[in-house]
This record gives C-alpha cells, structure tokens and sequence, in this order.
C-alpha cells in the first residue's frame, strides 16, 4: 500500500504555481525526474524517491513511478487548471482565478473526479471491477457517503461498489476462489479511492468508517447540482391525480433551474417510483421528455424548470403510458436556498405509492377493495403479487418523511 497523501487543495495551487510560465515535459508526458524530486519535497506528496528496501535501493526511472505526483498532476490536467501543449505543462490562463478561491479549487477537482480513474488507479495491478468500471463505482461511493450525516462503515462501502458493479460482469461461472479474489481486489480499490478523498480533504476517518467533510460535502453538493446559499430554489406540490381516499401527494424543494430531466427522477424517488416505464412533462401545450425517434419530445434534459414554470405555475407529468400515472406539479413558491440544507427536500406528504404495474387509479382502486375483503377470490393471489404476507402489511396511508428525504439524497449526478 502506498503511504497516504498529506496533501489538499493547497498542493494543487502550488503545484500550478511552481509550473509558472511552463516546465517541459519526457517524451512520454509526464513531469521529468529533475521536476518531480522537487515537486516531491515542495508539496510533500509523500511519495519515496529512489526507495530502499532492506539493503537494497531501488532507483525510480521516471515520475509515473510516484503515484501521488503523478495523480496531483493528472487531476489538475482534468480539472482543467493545467493542459499540455508542445510538449510542456502549462497553466490554464482562463482558469487562473479559480486557484484564488481554495473552494473552487475543491469544486474543480470534485467536477474532474470521474476523469482520473487510470491515475487513482494505474493500470499494471490486479485487475478489479472499480478499475474498468470507475465512474459508476465512483459514483456508488460517493452516493453512499452523501446519503447520510453519519460515519459511513468501510465495508458497506465497499459492498456498494460490488453490488453496483457486479451487474456489468458475468461473474456466476467464476470459480469460488476467482470470485474471491476479484471481490479482495475491488475492495482493495475502493479504499485506494477513499485514501484519495481523505487525501484531498474531502473525507475523515473514524474507526473504520468515513464521513464527508464539511468542506467534502458542500463540495459534492455542488457536483449534484444543489444550489448556492440565496440561490432560487421552488417549493413543489405534487399531486397523483385521481387517487383519493386516502390523495397520494408530495411537497419538495427542488433547485429553480433544475433540469426537466432531473426533475423526473426528484418526482420517481419522491413518489416511491421505480423509473421502469415512460414518462413526459406538458407544459404550455408542450411536451417533454427523453428524445425519441418515436416520440415527439422537446429533449428534457435541455429545459430548466423555471424556463417552462414560474411561482404559481403549473405543468403535467404522466409515468406509464399504459397505466397513464398523471401528477399535477405546482409551483406553490419560490424561496432561496438556505446554508446546511439539502436539495431536493421533500418537506411534506401523504399517501403511499401505488404498485407499479397495478392498472392504473382504477386498478389501484380495485387493489385496495380486493385486499380490503379476505373473502374476494383474488385476494390471496393479489397478496403474493405483491409480496405481502397479510393484507395488513399494506397501507394505502402509510408515508415516510424520514425514508423519502434518504431516496432523494441517493440520487447520483
């Protein structure tokens, strides 16, 4: 295992610093040896030099060899603070005010993360699944992280990333002992990842478990796209129509600009959906939603809520094109962002979610009468459909705040 790295943002300011107008570059790109022995004692990365192991020095050939230069130099390139051009490393001129703000610094780096997977990561080891897969189990960690104000155990992260990731291998004709050491692999990668964050200042640890910063989780706030402190932020009504008795409904504070596209996964984890069907926005008698040769959809990725939405607006969303689920969303306010909160919120609500699948409101009104009556001829068939042992574990009523606002948090970026 490589030390851990002392560093944070502040090795990234002076590392740009020190390139100054420029520093020539080996013909393969990376900092010559005669740089990196300075920039390993100026900014203290921790590497080791010309390493001695018992009586014997093993010289380094070349500064790829020091991972946490290496990675320092590979991860500015990606925030775009440094760039190559003729053979040498430069300064990003248009970039320069951000390295005057240690935040934007942070912000930068985070933005750059799913961008330097090979050098948190280098090639030549035993391969592991992080490795090939990284911005997905990038984003399973840092998901599991955000989700919760508490210390995150090191192996319920790293069963995050495997279970993220085993479903793009085919992993059921492995030999037991394959298996076991490509899982000893994966979860050797994930706490090279987490000594990376905790190296940027982004994580601490405790035990063995690790929580976000305060500095780490403003930071990925702002990778998610939460809004600013005073930025615009709407409160949201969203009503499942024609379900009554008890009305399914939920209130949420999303940020004001927030994509159309984003706003469909707030209105899935707020409902309790599973985004397994078809969905649209209208608006103004326009429709949107996931382009489609198909489909006549503006692309909702590219509308923002409060181009198409102001205070006391409203526009439609249906889920299912067959069961034809239509909410209405209401603009009841908008408001500004306060500090220490998250977004999306939900702030209220009432009714559980309808089944997927289950016909529709008429359907759903069908269910519930069918649970309602032991004696119905389909109610234990409907029971197993479910996967409810008695018609006593469902509630049409039931609504959790605690649960709804967790669902929203695990929203990646």
């Amino acid at each position: 295992m490589e030390p851990e790295q002392p560093g944070t943002v502040e090795q990234v300011r002076g590392l740009v610093s020190w390139i100054g107008a420029g520093r020539k570059l080996t013909q393969t790109g990376k900092v010559t040896l005669a740089d990196a022995r300075t920039l390993v004692t100026l900014l203290e990365t921790g590497d080791t030099i010309d390493p001695a192991i018992g009586d014997r020095t093993f010289k380094t050939k070349s500064s790829q060899e020091l991972y946490h230069l290496n990675l320092l130099v590979e991860w500015a390139k990606a925030a775009r603070l440094l760039r190559v051009t003729a053979g040498r490393l430069v300064p990003v001129k248009k970039n320069a005010r951000v390295l005057e703000d240690p935040e934007r610094v942070l912000d930068a780096l985070f933005e750059a993360l799913p961008r330097v997977g090979e050098a948190v990561l280098p090639s030549g080891w035993l391969g592991s699944m992080l490795a090939e897969e990284y911005p997905a189990g990038l984003r399973a960690v840092l998901t599991s992280l955000y989700a919760t104000d508490l210390p995150a155990p090191e192996q319920k992260l790293r069963t995050a990333v495997w279970e993220t990731l085993s479903g793009f291998f085919v992993l059921d004709d492995l030999p037991e002992d394959r298996l076991r050491l490509l899982r000893q692999s994966n979860d050797r990668d994930v706490d090279r990842l987490l000594a990376t964050f905790k190296g940027r200042g982004a994580t601490q640890q405790t035990g063995k478990s690790v929580t976000l910063t305060s500095d780490g989780r403003k930071a990925l706030a702002r990778l998610r796209g939460e809004p600013r402190p005073g930025d615009p932020v709407y409160q949201l009504r969203i009503q499942l129509a024609d379900v009554d008795q008890p009305a399914v409904w939920r209130r949420v504070q999303v940020p004001a600009g927030i994509r159309l596209a984003n706003l469909h996964r707030v209105v899935q984890a707020a409902m309790g959906r599973q985004n397994c069907h078809l969905h649209a926005f209208s608006a103004n008698g326009i429709d949107y939603g996931r382009r489609s040769s198909e489909l006549d959809f503006v692309d909702e990725t590219t509308v923002a809520l409060d181009t198409v939405a102001k205070e006391g607006a409203h526009l439609d969303y249906t889920y299912d094109f067959g069961d034809s689920w239509d909410h209405r969303i209401t603009v009841e306010h908008r408001m500004t962002a306060e500090a220490g909160h998250h977004y999306p919120a939900c702030v209220d609500g009432a009714g559980a979610c309808p089944p997927e699948d289950c016909g529709g409101p008429g359907g759903y009104e069908d269910l519930k009468q069918t649970l309602r009556d032991p004696a119905h001829p389909e109610h234990e068939d409907l029971l197993r459909w479910i996967g409810l042992d008695s018609a006593a574990d469902f509630d049409p009523a039931h609504f959790d705040l605690r649960e709804t606002n967790r669902q929203l948090r695990t929203l990646g970026w």
